[in-house]
Formats: structure tokens, C-alpha cells, sequence
């Protein structure tokens, strides 16, 4: 019994090594990129941005659909609050569907980088 129970210890951390702990975000950088807020929603299911969708991007952002900033090289990053500090946030979600330039902290995950919305300013 204690061979089994010694042999599947040392398997869990056989497991754990290969595979690691779940990923934590740390913040890679400082950035600021210019684009389009985008609201997610339309942006991913339609494509769906510019002049002709400020008014849905507006009304999406202000119900809380998660936004986003479209570069002019066609990456997206995914805008995070701070929540010691959500006002610049808020500033982006009033400029959904507009041009601005974002800054703050950049956060990776595979698939997906965000930022966490330090200032914003619209173009």
C-alpha cells in the first residue's frame, strides 16, 4: 500500500512538472497602441466595426460587452479595467467605434492579449 501510495506521489509531480501549474497573467510590458474600439461581440460574430457600427459598438460598450482595440495591422487586444482605477476604462467605452490610442499594461494568455486600460485619448 505504500509502494502505490509513493508511486502515484511521485506521478502527481511528474504531472505537475510536464504540464506546470495553471498560468498566472503577469504584465510583460507597458504599450500603447493605436485603432478602433471595437465591441467584441459584433467585431468577432460579424466583423462588424466603423462609422457605420459606432452606434451599436456605443450601446454594446455601455451595457458591458466586453470592448477591444482593432489595430491598423489588424491585431486585436482585448481592453481590461483596473479596478483599483476603472475611469480611463470607462473613457475607452465612451470611444467605441472610434479611433484612439490605449495604453497600459499588456497582459498574455495563448490565444488572447489584453491591456489593462491605463489611458486613453481619441485620434
Amino acid at each position: 500500500m505504500r509502494r502505490c501510495l509513493l508511486a502515484w506521489t511521485g506521478a502527481l509531480f511528474l504531472a505537475i512538472g510536464v504540464w506546470g501549474w495553471p498560468a498566472r497573467g503577469y504584465a510583460q510590458e507597458d504599450i500603447s497602441v493605436q485603432g478602433e474600439i471595437v465591441d467584441m461581440a459584433c467585431y468577432m460574430a460579424k466583423g462588424s466595426k466603423g462609422a457605420a457600427h459606432k452606434a451599436c459598438a456605443q450601446l454594446c460598450a455601455k451595457k458591458g460587452v466586453p470592448i477591444g482595440v482593432l489595430t491598423d495591422a489588424g491585431e486585436v487586444f482585448l481592453l481590461l479595467d483596473d479596478h483599483n482605477d476603472p475611469d480611463a476604462y470607462d473613457a475607452a467605452k465612451k470611444l467605441a467605434g472610434e479611433r484612439a490610442e490605449v495604453s497600459g499594461k499588456k497582459f498574455s494568455k495563448p490565444g488572447v492579449n489584453g491591456i489593462v486600460v491605463g489611458a486613453v485619448k481619441g485620434l
